[in-house]
C-alpha cells in the first residue's frame, strides 16, 4: 500500500511557485554589458580636421540679406512686398531687377492654402527663367492642422 507524503492529496501542487527564475534576466544583463562594452570606443574616435584660423584683422560684421515678400492669393493674384502686382509684365520686371542686384535678395514665396499648383508653379518658372537664385517658400505653417 502507498502513502501520500506532501501536504495535498492530488496529483499536481494547489499552492503557486514563489521563485522567480533570474537566469534568463542575467543572460539579458550580460549581453547589454558585453554590447556596451563594445562600442565605448566607437563613440570616443575623433576626426582630426585641419580648419582654417580665423583672421582677427578682418572684421566684418554680418550683413542681413535683403527680402522680398512674395505673396500668391488664393484667386492667382501676386503680391511684392504686399503691393498687388497689376500684370505679368509687371511681375517679370520685378524679377529681373532682383536677378539684378548683387547680393541677390532673397525670396520668400507665401502661396496660399486655397491657391491651384498652376498659379504658384508660373510665378516660380518666370523666376527661374529670369535667374532668380534665392527663393524659398514660407508659411508651411498654415497647411499642418
Amino acid at each position: 500500500m502507498a502513502m501520500n507524503v506532501g501536504p495535498s492529496s492530488g496529483g499536481g501542487d494547489s499552492e503557486p511557485m514563489m521563485e522567480i527564475n533570474t537566469t534568463p534576466l542575467i543572460d539579458i544583463m550580460l549581453v547589454l554589458l558585453i554590447m556596451l562594452i563594445i562600442t565605448i570606443p566607437i563613440q570616443t574616435h575623433a576626426v582630426k580636421l585641419d580648419m582654417p584660423r580665423p583672421n582677427p584683422n578682418q572684421v566684418t560684421p554680418p550683413v542681413e540679406p535683403e527680402v522680398v515678400e512674395l505673396d500668391v492669393d488664393f484667386d492667382g493674384t501676386v503680391y511684392w512686398n504686399g503691393n498687388m502686382v497689376a500684370s505679368e509684365d509687371t511681375l517679370l520686371a520685378y524679377f529681373r531687377d532682383v536677378a539684378a542686384k548683387d547680393p541677390q535678395p532673397e525670396v520668400h514665396l507665401r502661396p496660399n492654402r486655397l491657391v491651384k499648383y498652376d498659379y504658384v508653379a508660373k510665378v516660380l518658372a518666370h523666376a527661374q527663367r529670369l535667374g532668380v537664385l534665392k527663393i524659398g517658400f514660407v508659411g508651411n505653417e498654415q497647411y499642418v492642422e
